[in-house]
């Protein structure tokens, strides 16, 4: 894995094909396309901290595909949940990197992700989320309430 990718807050890779981080900065975009990424899923807003002016254009000019499902910090919805569902199962044969402002959601949803659609363990799943943040009440709620 490129040392520049490492450097992107909160990197974790969950499989060869899936990792997820807080926000990249452009070079880091550029080295995710190096390292084989295809699509790059945004779950932060577009005025959130450290947020790329344009950052659909950039990864779209790195020959990379762009999704943004804008979730709000303080009240994550079902319908966002069901959307990062659909997109992460249309490019599921390619490499994914998702990502927020810190990687805290977006630990929420591959957690839900992984046990909901792909029939992982809780436990196992559990752990990834771990490695990154504790779930506050909010989050903990919205998880407890997706768990199919």
């Amino acid at each position: 894995m490129s040392l520049d990718l490492q450097k992107i807050t909160n990197f974790l890779t969950i499989s060869e094909s899936l990792a997820s981080a807080g926000q990249p900065d452009e070079n880091q975009l550029g080295s995710l396309r190096d390292s084989g990424y295809h699509v790059v899923i945004n779950l932060a807003l577009k005025d959130s901290p450290q947020a790329l002016p344009d950052e659909e254009k950039t990864v779209t000019d790195l020959g990379l595909t762009y999704i943004h499902i804008p979730v709000i910090w303080e009240a994550p919805t079902r319908k966002n949940l069901q959307q990062f569902f659909e997109t992460m199962q249309q490019f599921q044969d390619k490499k994914i990197f998702v990502h927020c402002v810190l990687n805290m959601r977006v630990s929420a949803f591959i957690f839900l992700y992984r046990v909901n659609i792909l029939k992982e363990t809780e436990e196992i799943a559990r752990q990834d989320m771990l490695k990154i943040w504790q779930p506050d009440e909010i989050w903990q709620k919205f998880i407890n309430d997706n768990l199919s």
